[in-house]
This record gives structure tokens, sequence and C-alpha cells, in this order.
């Protein structure tokens, strides 16, 4: 793992360089530590924007899993390079390269060791209208979302995570070629993997009064999350690889582990998935990934960049009024895009842009 940058110098984002993502051919953007607005039609690059400054603090966009699709068409790669800046004066520039060979990372002129580093120097997080399917899909998009606080919370977390990545991977190559060699990984995945689920289970046991806060003030309804650590728990990790032995042999693949931990979603004991309307689901959403933030805040003394799409959809007016009166607790960085100019959802911005086919301008 790399260099840690101090937390107590990150404070926030103020000049982004974008070059061949998506709509946008080239365009820079000096943001101020408050809020900013970001106005267009649909299609001019207002969601391509947030997603730039994504891609600079977790390495990867939250509209797609092939970053290489956010390539601008005709291009062989795009760029996106970022000052963040601390109260005491003192910055750091981050940089990001997507080509056909993958992704690569600058942290302060230095190639970074992993995608990690970016995320250590530039916490950033993200509500989009898609939001609702952290509360509606599979566990993949829980597992991020309880692994990104995890690692802020825990810095070491990431090094047992890829050590145990790495154990895994080695294990079911070995299902697949020489099965009966595959046992010798098991003490050293069952160990890691142990760590891995109570680092989770701790995080969120720290999260729950902020979760509670959230979820009853922005829904109302009683919805509990429970952790799903991927293997029984009446059983170790190591007794579970062993009874999944046969299985796992005859799938080629290692079912029990932290690799198949989820944070089940329930209302009234059902998931809450089945019970809920799309616009709940996206409360519920929200409230996870609020409570999350201020958790962070109280752990950590960091407060991460937000950046809000398109906030109003979906939401009538008195669960906007209560999402808006959350995301104001947070007094955070905020970036809000907006089909509207005039819009004032979250006060007066301190600088708005318009965007119209990909490009920035100042208003």
């Amino acid at each position: 793992m790399g260099r840690r940058v101090p937390r107590e110098t990150l404070v926030s984002l103020d000049h982004l360089t974008i070059a061949h993502l998506r709509c946008i051919e080239q365009a820079e953007v000096d943001l101020p530590g408050g809020l900013t607005l970001i106005f267009g039609g649909n299609g001019s690059g207002k969601t391509s924007l947030l997603e730039a400054i994504f891609l600079l603090g977790r390495g990867r966009s939250f509209r797609t899993r092939n970053t290489q699709r956010l390539i601008s068409r005709g291009q062989d790669h795009l760029r996106v390079i970022g000052r963040v800046s601390a109260a005491s004066g003192a910055s750091t520039v981050l940089g990001l390269e997507v080509d056909s060979e993958g992704v690569t990372a600058r942290v302060g002129g230095r190639p970074a060791s992993s995608l990690a580093e970016l995320s250590q120097a530039f916490p950033v997080q993200v509500i989009e209208p898609g939001v609702h399917r952290l509360v509606e899909e599979g566990g993949y998009g829980r597992r991020r979302w309880m692994d990104w606080a995890v690692f802020h919370v825990e810095p070491h977390f990431i090094e047992t995570w890829t050590r145990y990545t790495r154990a895994l991977k080695q294990r079911n190559a070995a299902l697949k070629t020489d099965p009966a060699t595959a046992p010798i990984w098991d003490a050293e995945l069952a160990r890691l993997g142990e760590a891995i689920a109570a680092s989770r289970h701790r995080m969120l046991e720290q999260l729950e009064p902020y979760w509670q806060e959230a979820v009853a003030a922005l829904s109302g309804l009683p919805v509990e999350l429970h952790y799903l650590r991927g293997w029984s728990q009446e059983h170790s990790l190591q007794d579970a690889l062993i009874a999944s032995r046969s299985r796992d042999e005859a799938r080629h693949l290692t079912h029990a582990g932290p690799h198949r931990a989820d944070v089940a979603v329930r209302l009234h004991g059902k998931p809450a998935r089945e019970v809920l309307s799309r616009g709940q689901q996206k409360l519920v959403a929200v409230a996870m990934t609020l409570a999350q933030l201020r958790l962070l805040q109280a752990s950590t003394d960091t407060t991460p960049m937000l950046l809000l799409d398109d906030p109003a959809a979906e939401l009538d007016g008195e669960h906007l009024g209560r999402f808006i009166a959350q995301v104001a607790q947070l007094r955070c960085q905020l970036v809000v895009t907006s089909l509207q100019a005039e819009s004032r959802l979250f006060g007066a911005p301190a600088a708005t842009f318009h965007m119209d086919q990909g490009r920035v301008q100042p208003v």
C-alpha cells in the first residue's frame, strides 16, 4: 500500500482539468469550497462532469464498471487532473489516465501504487438518480458501499483485502487446475477473511446511530441493516471452507468468504426491495450514503466531497425538503446539477457553470 496523505490536510478539490471524457473534449473548472451549481439541458454533459470528479477520487465511474467506455469517441485515452487543497494552503495534485491498457494514477507527481491512493487523497461520494439500486440490486453495490467506509475508518483494511483477494484468486485457480492443492490456501484465506468480516462488522456497528437518524429523518420507516458476512454465523471461515470443498471443486469457485458478504436491507423482516416503492428505495439508499458520510466526519475528521446529480428526481416536496436538511448538516463541498440556472435547493451557489454539448462555461 502507498504512502498515506495526512487526513487533516484534506479540505477540497479546487481545480479540475478534463480531457476526452465522454462528450467533454477539454474542460478546466475552478471549484469553490462550498456549493457549485452545474446547469444545462439533458445530454449537455453535466453528469459526465460529476463522473470526472468521482473518477479522480475512486479510479472508477459510478455509471459503468467498464472505465474504458468513458473515453470520448475517436480518442485513445482520457485524462483527469485535480488539485486538492488544504486550509493550510498546501495542495496535492492528483492525476488519472485511462487508455486501452487500463487505468493509471499519480498522486503528488509520483505513480500511485494502487487506485486506493486516490481515495486516500480525495474522498468523494455521489448521490445520483440510480442510487435506489443500492437497495434494489444484488450485493455487489452494497459491498462497495460498505468497504469504502471501512477503508477510511480502518486504513489497514485495504491491505488485508488486497491480500485476501490475491489468496482467493490462487485458491480458485487451484480449484480449476489441481483441486487437491486448493486447501493449502484455506488457512491464509480464513485468517484474512475473518479479519475483513470483523472490520466490516465494527464499521456497521459504528454506523448504526447515524443510520437510525438518517433513515428516520428521510423516510420515517423502521428499515434495518443486517450484516451477512458471507458464511454461516455458526461456523468459522476455516470450517466453512472445509464444508463447501466438494461444491467448490465441482464449480471451480470458492463459495464461502467475505467476497460473498452483503448488507441485507429489511423492513418488518422482509427485503426492502420487495416492499418499498422506487421513491422509498431512493430515500433509504440516500440515508445509507449520508449516514456513511456522517460517520466519516465523526471518526476521521474528514468530510468527503458530495456530488448530487439531479437531486430532485423522484422526490416529492416534503421528502426533498428532508433530503436538503440532511445534506445541509454535512457542511461539505457540494457540486449539484440542475436543468435550471435558478436552482437554489441548497442555497445560493458560490460558483455556477453552464454546460452545453460538453463545454463548460462559468456564469
